[in-house]
């Protein structure tokens, strides 16, 4: 494993310009990587698709639906039997199912809102940003000024520093759902 500078770009042609100026660096192509980052939550990490198992948003579902029927089923069965002399004896039954729907609707607005954050610590540092990436393993310190003086001349945004493997040109330990240690 080596240090790894790395910068977003959003053009193709900016990915070939950063290339051009690490190899006029003294940085060859085989300790140079570039590709894509998708948004996250299209990394297709699982089978079927995706990047988590479970969305961070729902963990609160199952019991927020549980807690919605049950005090919707109470609560319509109990005016359903209460107007059991108009409805008749199906009425509790309705009531219940009625309300049991009911609750499990509204225990909805006990969840995250969307894009709400979590609290997990995780949301003290941003995601990693969807676009263009071009890496460089560093051999040392003083590659290490080169390639972030090359990557701040032309423009990189996100600039990060990370421990991977680079080789021949492919980062094989990359993690798109690590959160960046951004460089200054």
């Amino acid at each position: 494993m080596s240090r790894i500078i790395a910068g977003h770009f959003q053009l193709q042609q900016q990915i070939d310009a950063a290339r051009a100026a690490l190899n006029q660096a003294g940085f060859p192509d085989r300790r140079i990587s570039a590709f894509f980052v998708s948004q996250p939550g299209q990394h297709d990490l699982h089978a079927l698709g995706g990047d988590r198992d479970m969305s961070p948003g729902a963990k609160e579902t199952p019991e927020g639906v549980v807690e919605g029927v049950s005090v919707g089923a109470a609560v319509g069965a109990g005016i359903g039997a209460a107007a059991t002399l108009a409805t008749g004896p199906l009425g509790p039954v309705v009531g219940a199912l009625v309300g049991a729907h009911v609750g499990s609707l509204y225990s909805f607005n006990k969840m995250k809102d969307a894009g709400e954050a979590e609290d997990n610590g995780e949301n003290r540092r941003r995601p990693r940003q969807p676009g263009m990436l071009i890496a460089v393993a560093l051999g040392g310190l003083d590659e290490r000024e080169r390639a972030l003086e090359a990557l701040h001349r032309l423009g990189a945004e996100h600039i990060e520093e990370a421990e991977g493997t680079i080789a021949n040109g492919d980062w094989h330990d990359f993690d798109p759902l690590s959160i960046p240690v951004l460089v200054a």
